[in-house]
């Protein structure tokens, strides 16, 4: 990729990336023209030079991954995609933020070829792109462990560029003291000083030494300071990105200060300039200073996008030469290459559940102790399975035994390993969650992150995104309710179940007892969705039903678990821990003359994916007595109880004494659901 070399040619091209900004958020009248102005050298020198990629293939494995973190610059991105021959063209960019184009408002991963991550909510580009860095740490020391340092065809950096308000947000410090610790010298960062946000200068609320704070982290860092004109300084860009790929002991953050905006001649150097159009009379006094034509809008010639698409053609160079070291390599590691092949095309080994443990009817068992024993077991089968907790994996039972930690090579823990698959994140819960998803967006590892389901508010917005992403990434909450006792409301969630199943395309897994747990493990597993897992602390009854290990059933999200003597007159309803309350209260029920179902509903979003007679099989809808237990807010499950149906469930938070006391004295009892159904036939 250093064939290159600037020249005129380059200097016209980064004029008109800053112009085609400027047109396309002023066409649709809304955006953030200014970021993007000030960083089209930036981003222009290292899609040019320094990203390793090839835009005729842009799911190469080989190739180095590129995170815009500061994703409301979107077009920053979208023109260095335009330019390099990704497949947008120009009336990409002129339908820029609008309905169905390629280029929406923030990059989003899997809808525009070249996006490699969402990105939007600052700072969690930058932690997912630790994700991205450690993934591929983890995956050459998989595959190719006894190469040279930089010499695996699975060596590749991660580029990132990163604003004042990335920098800002809790999650990179997370993030980057992680990233520092572990040494990933396969991350750069290029942090975008521009001194501008919203409400203007960034003094008022952003004045600490952020190269000393990084340098605290671990990281090497340098600084770019600006040209006298208020451009970014190329030349001293380009030596200080050479410097930081000539060493892989540390991730690196360059500093690059410029003028926001430049060169617009009334709004450079504002806040009014971050997230507006410039207006016509801005924009053309702007294409004057630059040289260009006033009149005229999305104006490139040929010759010059002939130019800058030539890095298509060094990239398919680079890309060729990696398919012959990779037959070289295939041909020397028969049994690794097989492996990349299978984890490429997201394949699991034939019969892999065989190994699956399963537990006996009458014992008893929490259900993230049955999670522990699936993870260890399915560790044994799958070599991709790795990940850890937020200083949890006593509690959340995570850990992979003799799997070794996740350490740099010059750790001094014992057990650490460079391809460990025990993640140590620290108490870091949202960049634990960001990075996973950097790590599932590398498509070959299936990674896992656990700690307790209370603090999945802490991880929400890294949540959020693996379910906009689609990523294979797997939450692990365990002490899913008041039935982990003596902490107390600070630890007992309550509204976090449905909090979490309000989130478009998240299967919230709430298994009844030890074996649907590690059926819905074998399920997240075959299925590559996003996925969460919400375990007990205390010991469940293992129920005598071999519907718990049957995936086929399971995997409806919600099923008759124990049916009626005769025609059903009340549907009892649970998830999880409640499971054998209303199995109880079924007995009460049925003893007394009341022919009663009981439906088992471990993933209501599994449930509500049924068709529609499968639904009334398991709800028929001339049953009106409908009873849901669940401990904790009812809200949603009034849409499968109905208007004449009732809900036992925890309204209030909670308190601190043990599970048995707390269920009693909170009515989430066995007698509690007869006298509900009771009621509603009375």
């Amino acid at each position: 990729m250093n064939k290159f070399i600037w020249t005129d040619l380059d200097d016209q091209a980064v004029t008109a990336a800053r112009a085609l900004a400027m047109d396309s958020v002023q066409k649709v009248g809304n955006g953030h023209p200014g970021t993007a102005m000030s960083l089209a050298p930036m981003a222009y020198l290292l899609f040019q030079k320094w990203i390793n990629h090839d835009p005729t293939d842009p799911k190469w494995h080989g190739r180095d991954r590129f995170v815009l973190s500061n994703g409301h610059s979107s077009i920053t991105l979208y023109t260095q995609l335009f330019l390099s021959g990704y497949g947008l063209e120009l009336e990409d960019l002129q339908s820029f933020r609008t309905w169905e184009s390629k280029t929406p408002g923030h990059p989003e991963f899997g809808h525009t070829d070249g996006v490699e991550a969402t990105t939007g909510p600052l700072g969690t580009g930058l932690a997912t792109a630790v994700g991205m860095a450690m993934d591929a740490r983890y995956v050459r020391n998989l595959l190719d462990a006894n190469a040279a340092a930089d010499e695996s065809i699975f060596d590749h950096k991660i580029w990132v560029i990163a604003g004042d308000g990335c920098l800002q947000e809790g999650v990179t410090s997370e993030a980057s003291s992680l990233a520092g610790h572990q040494r990933l010298g396969n991350l750069v960062v290029l942090y975008d000083d521009n001194h501008i946000s919203i409400e203007g200068d960034t003094a008022v609320s952003f004045t600490e030494d952020v190269l000393g704070r990084y340098e605290s982290y671990g990281w090497n860092v340098s600084h770019v300071e600006m040209l006298a004109t208020g451009e970014i300084d190329v030349t001293s860009l380009d030596l200080a990105i050479a410097s930081a790929v000539e060493q892989s002991d540390k991730p690196t953050l360059i500093r690059v200060r410029n003028v926001i905006g430049w060169p617009a001649p009334n709004l450079k150097n504002t806040g009014k300039i971050h997230g507006s159009a410039l207006g016509d009379t801005e924009v053309a006094a702007t294409k004057e200073l630059l040289g260009l034509d006033p009149d005229q809008a999305f104006q490139i010639s040929s010759e010059l996008l002939s130019h800058t698409r030539q890095v298509a053609i060094r990239g398919r160079e680079s890309h060729a030469q990696w398919k012959k070291r990779y037959s070289d390599w295939s041909g020397k590691n028969a049994e690794a290459a097989k492996l990349f092949e299978r984890l490429a095309a997201r394949e699991l080994p034939v019969n892999w559940h065989q190994v699956l443990p399963k537990f006996e009817p009458g014992t008893s068992v929490a259900t993230r102790k049955a999670s522990g024993d699936t993870i260890n077991a399915m560790a044994k089968a799958l070599p991709e399975l790795w990940g850890g907790s937020a200083d949890l994996g006593e509690s959340n039972l995570t850990t992979i035994e003799h799997g070794g930690s996740f350490l740099p090579v010059v750790s001094q823990m014992s057990g650490a390993t460079e391809g460990g698959r025990i993640i140590h994140y620290g108490i870091r819960e949202f960049a634990m969650a960001c990075a996973m998803n950097g790590m599932a967006l590398g498509g070959l590892t299936r990674p896992f992150a656990g700690t307790f389901l209370v603090f999945s508010d802490f991880m929400r917005g890294a949540v959020r995104l693996s379910a906009l992403m689609d990523l294979p990434a797997t939450y692990v909450w365990t002490h899913d309710s008041i039935g982990l006792g003596e902490d107390g409301p600070t630890h007992q969630p309550v509204e976090h179940l449905w909090a979490l199943r309000a989130i478009p395309n998240l299967n919230v897994i709430r298994p009844a007892d030890a074996n649907e747990t590690v059926t819905a493990w074998r399920i997240v597993m075959e299925s590559n969705k996003p996925s969460g897992l919400c375990l007990s602390r205390q010991n469940l009854p293992v129920i005598d039903s071999a519907a718990t290990s049957d995936a086929s059933l399971v995997s409806r999200g919600a099923y008759v678990i124990s049916e009626s003597s005769q025609t059903p007159e009340v549907i009892l309803l649970a998830s999880g821990s409640e499971v054998s309350i209303a199995l109880s209260a079924q007995q009460t029920l049925e003893s007394s003359g009341v022919s009663t179902r009981v439906v088992s509903a471990p993933c209501l979003e599994w449930f509500d994916a049924q068709d529609a007679s499968y639904r009334e099989s398991v709800l028929p809808s001339n049953v009106l007595a409908r009873v849901s237990v669940e401990a904790g807010i009812a809200q949603g499950w009034w849409k499968y109880v109905g208007t004449a149906g009732r809900c036992i469930s925890l309204e209030h938070f909670g308190a601190s004494a043990g599970a048995e006391k707390l269920y009693a004295e909170f009515g989430i009892t066995a007698e509690a659901v007869v006298a509900a159904a009771q009621e509603i036939l009375n």
